[in-house]
């Protein structure tokens, strides 16, 4: 995989007490205008993965202060975007996989590893309804905003389910969406504990939003 080679537009979002260096597309018109109708089908094709959201800043903050829970242990990022939190996770310690659906955010995500002279995590294209993980394989996996439609909800619990490890831990950063007690819901419907282990107000643009950090564990 070759990083990017588009113009570029510069972020400096504050996380975990410094600032990172985040790159992306700068014609943001342009990539959202070629959307073709194709892509608005069953895979919703869509660009989310070019903006850093109010989850992932905060599910950043919150690697930042359990960074020992993730040093030296195999971490998953579920939906990686940009890679901020597969970045912070890896300057921490983890030793990162990052996956995310589409192959152009992951060349973004290479070159903000590189400006923020952060070794690279293991950076994959993966569908998590057709994982290529061992069963498991991960002590934690984190993800931001990723359940926001109703059909996430089992793909995404399944995914935790097979590469979770026993004593493993999951981490969503949800903001607050109608979707959040169904999804907490079916995790302790299919063996997990699944709680509320931050809640926090993020500004964002000329609002706020409320962002829960749901923890993830296997029943004992």
């Amino acid at each position: 995989m070759e990083a990017h080679d588009q113009a570029v537009q510069r972020l400096m979002p504050e996380a975990c007490g410094r600032r990172w260096i985040i790159e992306r597309t700068s014609d943001l018109e342009t990539l959202w205008e070629s959307i073709g109708e194709d892509d608005f089908g069953g895979d919703e094709r869509l660009p989310y993965w070019s903006e850093l959201w109010p989850s992932s800043l905060t599910l950043a903050d919150w690697l930042c202060d359990n960074a020992g829970r993730i040093q030296n242990r195999t971490c998953l990022d579920m939906g990686c975007g940009l890679g901020l939190t597969a970045i912070v996770g890896t300057s921490l310690g983890a030793q990162v996989v990052a996956f995310d659906y589409e192959v152009e955010p992951l060349r973004f995500a290479m070159g903000n590893a590189t400006a923020n002279a952060v070794p690279q995590p293991l950076w994959l294209q993966m569908d998590w309804r057709d994982p290529a993980i061992r069963r498991g394989r991960a002590g934690v996996i984190w993800g931001g905003d990723i359940v926001y439609e109703t059909r996430f909800i089992e793909p995404v619990g399944r995914f935790i389910d097979l590469a979770l490890s026993p004593d493993g831990v999951a981490w969503i950063a949800e903001p607050g969406r109608n979707i959040g007690p169904p999804f907490i819901r079916w995790m302790r419907e299919h063996g997990f504990s699944c709680e509320r282990a931050l809640t926090r107000r993020f500004p964002h643009e000329d609002h706020s939003v409320t962002v829960h950090i749901l923890e993830i564990q296997r029943d004992a």
